[in-house]
Order: C-alpha cells, then sequence, then structure tokens
C-alpha cells in the first residue's frame, strides 16, 4: 500500500500547482506566438518536468529515447493510463497530441493543451477519423513530432486494450517513423501503482486528489525500437506497435 501525505502537504501541492497553471498560462498567451517550434518545446518539456516535480513523480526512462527533444517526422504511440501521461511523455519527448475533443472544454487545462497544438477528434464520430488524420500526416510530412493514444480510452494500466489502427494511416501517408512507448505507473519500490489511473467512474477531481495524497510516484516509459511507416499498413503499424508495447510491460499480446 502507497504511503499517504498529511492534509498540509497536500494544500501546498495543490497550491504549487495552481501558481504552476498560472504561469504556463501566462507563458502561452505572452511568449508562445513569438517563438520557434524548438524554442516552445523546450519550455515545454521544462514545464511538464516542473509539473510531475511539485506531484513527486519521478520519470524513468528505459530503451533509446530519440535524441531530439522534437524529433521530426514521428508519430509517438503509447498505451493510456492518465491525463498524467501527457506530461509525462512531455517531460522526454515533447510531441503534439491527438486528443479527444472534451478536453477542449477543461478549464485551464483546456487552454494550455489546445495552445500547445493540439489535434481534437470526435470519438464519437466515425468520419472525424478522416479529417484528423488529413490533419496529422500534413503535421508529421512538415516534420513535426505527435503523438497518439491508439486505445482511444484509459485503462487501469494493468492489461493493454486493442488499439484502433485508423490514425496510423497518416504515418504511412507521410512516410513518418512511429515510436511506441510504454507507460507503467508504479511506486518507488517498483510495485504497480493504481494511484494515476484515470479510468472508470473516477473524476479529475477524485484523481488529483489521490495523486497530492500520494508521497510519491515513478513513471516508467519505455521506448521501444522506431517502426518504418513509409512501406507498411495501418493494421501492420498498429500490430507492430501493440506487441512492441506489451513486451515491454511483460504482457501478452493477445491480453
Amino acid at each position: 500500500m502507497h504511503q499517504t501525505t498529511s492534509l498540509p502537504i497536500r494544500l501546498l501541492r495543490l497550491g504549487r500547482l495552481a501558481l504552476h497553471l498560472c504561469h504556463g498560462v501566462i507563458t502561452i498567451a505572452r511568449l508562445y506566438p513569438r517563438l520557434s517550434q524548438p524554442e516552445k518545446a523546450v519550455i515545454t518539456q521544462r514545464w511538464s518536468q516542473q509539473l510531475l516535480h511539485i506531484l513527486a513523480i519521478k520519470v524513468k526512462v528505459h530503451g533509446a529515447a530519440p535524441a531530439a527533444i522534437y524529433p521530426p517526422h514521428t508519430l509517438v504511440v503509447a498505451n493510456h493510463v492518465s491525463w498524467l501521461d501527457i506530461f509525462a511523455l512531455n517531460s522526454v519527448t515533447v510531441s503534439r497530441f491527438v486528443a479527444k475533443k472534451e478536453l477542449r472544454d477543461w478549464p485551464v487545462a483546456g487552454f494550455l493543451i489546445k495552445s500547445a497544438g493540439t489535434l481534437f477528434i470526435d470519438r464519437s464520430n466515425r468520419r472525424d477519423a478522416s479529417r484528423v488524420n488529413q490533419q496529422l500526416a500534413s503535421a508529421l510530412h512538415d516534420g513535426d513530432c505527435m503523438a497518439v493514444f491508439p486505445e482511444a480510452t484509459t485503462s487501469d494500466g494493468t492489461g493493454l486494450l486493442p488499439f484502433k489502427p485508423s490514425l496510423f494511416e497518416a504515418a504511412r501517408l507521410a512516410g513518418a517513423s512511429v515510436q511506441p512507448v510504454a507507460i507503467r505507473y508504479v511506486s518507488p519500490g517498483g510495485h504497480y501503482c493504481a494511484t494515476a489511473a484515470y479510468a472508470g467512474d473516477t473524476s479529475f477531481g477524485q484523481s488529483l486528489w489521490a495523486i497530492l495524497s500520494t508521497r510519491a510516484m515513478v513513471v516508467e516509459l519505455s521506448y521501444t525500437a522506431p517502426l518504418p511507416a513509409a512501406d507498411a499498413s495501418r493494421f501492420a503499424l498498429s500490430d507492430g506497435s501493440r506487441q512492441a508495447i506489451a513486451a515491454a510491460l511483460g504482457l501478452s499480446a493477445d491480453a
């Protein structure tokens, strides 16, 4: 069982988090319009690292992460456990994400996510995948680093949901490189930690309070070998990514 923090520590973390969010809003509003993408990437990486530090979450990287902070022509794909996943990935490899359109309406966080160049998809409309695929392929072709969660929803982190292959078509069209990354949240002792999981009926407030109440966590990011997309189908890219992530998590790809 994880160790919990005292109420004063939780409130202190919450206050620091609020100030950090305000700093992010001001930075985006005043600086981002004048910055190049590489400059934005540096700021995003540092801001994400600081956010995780405030929440007492340590990042541990396995495998070979891309040398560049914002690797060009790259589609990062990962399993999805928590709203923290975006910041964990951005603390190492900064990407523009494809996210469900509901996130756009979140207070403060929605502004930050939208201003970071996120592409929003309507998961309830199957035709919307075609529109997003075109935008995604164009961004990858132009040299952006993009990221998707092909499970299309969060899990509790103990298993792996089926991958939806539709958005892998953009990587094929752009001739991009697909970079699978396995995400796992554990205790400082290396045991599975369910606190970060944002699944089921858990509200954002409940999730945040649980994280503030946890003394410390570790998020493990396992980078597997990149997959060239130019000569592969979206189904092959989806299956290959899922198998690589499952292996990194110690799971069966059939699970």
